[in-house]
């Protein structure tokens, strides 16, 4: 385990993946007994290396009213050992992770949210958003996409909308 890091009141222990469950389990002994919240980031980006998601969990000494947050990185491959039998409500987080991040937590859970038939995970940067290529945004175009005026900045496409290879999107198909 590293030296944890303070930041605006916040406690952060980098902790090794081998060392998640030990670690876990020495701060539930030492009085952080309660559950705040467990949480992941979807790392997977250009320049990440091996790195795919980062797994936060935030737990606090009710005595002490102390909050600590854990976190650890897994790549594609790696699995995170449950802490599910330390504080119960984390049960719910490592299910939700598991299915909307692919990750993979224990043993495969069943289904949360997401019915048995969704293939993909929703929450992760690669997953493209089909909505997006069914219907137009329903908000304001951006510059240079009504084709009023010249563009004033290059176009970029937000998170979730596919490439062009998906075919043309419905706005484009009306013009």
């Amino acid at each position: 385990m590293t030296t944890p890091k303070t930041a605006f009141g916040q406690t952060v222990h980098h902790v090794e993946l081998a060392d998640w469950l030990a670690t876990a389990a020495d701060h539930h002994a030492a009085g952080y007994v309660m559950f705040d919240w467990l949480g992941v980031e979807d790392a997977g980006r250009p320049g990440a290396a091996n790195l795919r998601h980062a797994v936060f969990l935030h737990v606090i000494n009710p005595q002490t009213r102390e909050g600590v947050m854990l976190r650890t990185e897994l790549d594609e491959t790696s699995q995170l050992p449950s802490v599910a039998h330390l504080w119960k409500g984390a049960q719910w987080h490592e299910r939700e992770a598991a299915e909307m991040f692919g990750i993979t937590v224990g043993s495969e859970p069943e289904h949360l949210l997401l019915p048995d038939s969704f293939q993909g995970h929703p929450l992760r940067k690669d997953f493209v958003l089909a909505a997006r290529v069914v219907r137009p945004w329903p908000g304001r175009l951006e510059p240079g996409e009504d084709n009023t005026s010249a563009p004033s900045r290059r176009r970029t496409a937000p998170p979730g909308v596919p490439d062009p290879s998906w075919g043309p999107r419905r706005e484009e198909e009306t013009q």
